[in-house]
C-alpha cells in the first residue's frame, strides 16, 4: 500500500486531523463552485439576464438531479471508509468494485429518464417562455453528463475514504481553470450560447474524474482490484445501496422543496429568477465550508465507528461545530456587507432591483448560516456513522419547509418571502437531526457495549 496516499483518522487530535482533512477539501469544492460560479457570471455578463434566468431556473431541478448522483457516490464510499477504519483491505476492495456497477446502472438509467423528460420537466415547473429554449438548452446537455458526474463523485469519494483530501483538490483547480477557458471559448468564439457553459462543465468534470481514475491506479496499491473481487454480489451491493440510495433520496427529497419554491419564483417574471440565480450562486459559494466539513465528518466518522472509537466521533463532532460557528459568523458579515457588490460579477450596476433583491437574499440566508453548519456537519456524521436513512427524514423536513413557503407564502409576499425560505428549511432539518444524533450515538454505544461483553470479544 502506498503509505503516503492514504490518511488514518482513528489516531491523533480529533481536531488536527479534521482540520487538515478538511482545508483542502474546502478548496476542491470551493474551486468546483468556482467554475459554476464563472459558468453564471460568463453567462450573465456576455449573454444577458435572459439567459442568466434561463440557467438559474434549472438550478433547483439540477440539484434534484445532479445531487442524487453526488449522494449517491458518498453514500458508496462510507463503507470503504469504515472498512479501511476496521483494517479489512479485500472488504473494502469488494465495496469499491461493486460500487463501480452499480454507478454504471445507475448513471445508464438516469441520463436516459431524465433527458427523455427535459423539456416536460420545465414545462411542469412553469419555466416563464421568453427563457425557456435556454433553460432546456442548458440543462439537455448538463443531464447528459450525469455518468461523468458518476464518475467524478464516486472516485473523489473513494480518495477521501481512505483519507486522501489532497488530490482532488489538485484536480479540480486544473478543470476549474479548464471550464473558465472552455466557458469562454465555446461562447464567445464559437457562439454556443448557454449550451456552451454546460459542455464547458461537462468536459471540465469528465477530464477530473478521469485524472482521480489515473492517480488511484497508480497511487493506491490498497486498490488492486483482483479478478474475483470484481465480481458482483448482492450481499454488497445490498449494503451498498442501503447507504446510497438514501443519501441520494436525501439531496432528491430535499430538492422537491427546492423545485416547488423554484415553480414560485417562476411565477414572480424573469427579473425574479435572475436575482435568485446570481443569490444563489454567490450563497452556494460562500457555503462551501460547510460542505467540506461535512464531508469530512463523514470520512473521519466512517474511519472512527469501524475502529470502534465513538468517543473520538463525539470529540470530532464538538471542533467541527465550532469551526462552522466561527465561520458563519465571518461570512455573514462579508455578505451582508458586500453582498450587492459581489452581484455585479452577474450584472450590471443599472440592473438596481435585482442588486437589491439579491443583496435581501444574502443578509437573510447568511444572518442563519449556523443552522446550515449544523446540518452538514449533523447529517453526514450520522451518515458517515451508518444510519443514512436519517438522512431521508431530514431532507423531507427541508422540503417541507420549502414547500410551504413557497406555496403558501411567496404568492402572497413575493420574492421577500422566498429569501426565507433556506434558512427555514435549515432551522426544520436541525430540529430532527440533532435529537437523531444523540440517538444514533446512544443506540451505537449498546452495540458497543454489547459485543464487548460477548465472550472471546475484546
Amino acid at each position: 500500500m502506498a503509505k503516503n496516499a492514504t490518511k488514518d483518522m482513528t489516531k491523533g487530535s480529533p481536531a488536527k486531523l479534521i482540520l487538515q482533512f478538511c482545508v483542502p477539501l474546502f478548496f476542491g469544492m470551493l474551486f468546483q463552485q468556482f467554475y459554476s460560479m464563472m459558468d453564471t457570471v460568463i453567462v450573465g455578463k456576455f449573454l444577458g439576464v435572459n439567459a442568466l434566468a434561463a440557467v438559474g431556473a434549472t438550478g433547483s431541478i439540477n440539484f434534484m438531479v445532479i445531487g442524487f448522483c453526488m449522494g449517491v457516490c458518498n453514500g458508496f464510499a462510507i463503507p470503504v471508509a469504515q472498512q479501511f477504519g476496521a483494517g479489512d483491505y479485500h472488504a473494502l476492495r469488494k465495496y469499491v468494485a461493486n460500487s463501480v456497477w452499480l454507478a454504471i446502472v445507475f448513471a445508464g438509467a438516469m441520463t436516459t429518464a431524465v433527458c427523455l423528460l427535459c423539456n416536460q420537466i420545465l414545462a411542469w415547473m412553469k419555466t416563464p417562455m421568453d427563457i425557456r429554449d435556454g433553460a432546456y438548452s442548458y440543462i439537455f446537455v448538463i443531464f447528459l453528463g450525469i455518468p461523468v458526474i458518476y464518475l467524478y463523485n464516486l472516485l473523489s469519494g473513494i480518495i477521501r475514504s481512505l483519507g486522501d483530501s489532497k488530490s482532488p483538490l489538485i484536480f479540480l483547480i486544473f478543470s476549474s481553470i479548464l471550464n473558465i477557458v472552455l466557458d469562454m471559448v465555446l461562447i464567445l468564439n464559437f457562439h454556443m450560447g448557454v449550451a456552451g457553459a454546460a459542455w464547458a462543465t461537462v468536459i471540465s468534470q469528465g477530464i477530473s474524474g478521469l485524472a482521480c481514475l489515473v492517480y488511484m491506479v497508480k497511487r493506491f496499491d490498497i486498490l488492486k482490484i483482483t479478478k474475483e473481487e470484481w465480481r458482483l454480489e448482492w450481499s454488497y451491493t445490498g449494503v451498498l445501496c442501503n447507504m446510497g440510495i438514501p443519501m441520494g433520496l436525501q439531496y432528491s427529497i430535499t430538492a422537491i422543496g427546492s423545485v416547488i419554491l423554484q415553480t414560485a419564483v417562476n411565477t414572480l417574471g424573469s427579473a425574479a429568477v435572475a436575482s435568485t440565480a446570481a443569490a444563489t450562486k454567490i450563497s452556494m459559494f460562500f457555503c462551501c465550508p460547510f460542505d467540506a466539513m461535512g464531508s469530512t465528518m463523514a470520512t473521519y466518522a466512517g474511519q472512527n465507528v469501524g475502529a470502534g472509537k465513538l468517543a473520538r466521533v463525539s470529540k470530532g463532532m464538538k471542533s467541527t461545530c465550532i469551526l462552522g460557528l466561527v465561520y458563519s459568523v465571518l461570512a455573514c458579515a462579508v455578505l451582508t456587507i458586500f453582498g450587492k457588490t459581489i452581484a455585479l460579477l452577474f450584472v450590471d450596476a443599472s440592473e438596481t432591483a435585482i442588486l437589491q433583491n439579491v443583496g435581501w437574499f444574502l443578509t437573510i440566508n447568511s444572518s442563519l448560516f449556523f443552522p446550515l453548519a449544523l446540518v452538514n456537519i449533523v447529517r453526514f456524521t450520522i451518515q458517515g456513522l451508518g444510519f443514512s436513512r436519517f438522512a431521508i427524514l431530514a431532507g423531507v423536513c427541508e422540503m417541507a419547509a420549502r414547500s410551504v413557503v413557497g406555496l403558501g407564502f411567496v404568492p402572497v409576499f413575493g420574492y421577500i418571502a422566498a429569501c426565507f425560505a433556506n434558512p427555514v428549511a435549515w432551522i426544520c432539518a436541525d430540529l430532527f437531526l440533532v435529537p437523531a444524533y444523540w440517538h444514533v450515538m446512544k443506540k451505537l454505544h449498546k452495540m458497543m457495549e454489547k459485543k464487548e461483553a460477548q465472550p472471546g470479544v475484546g
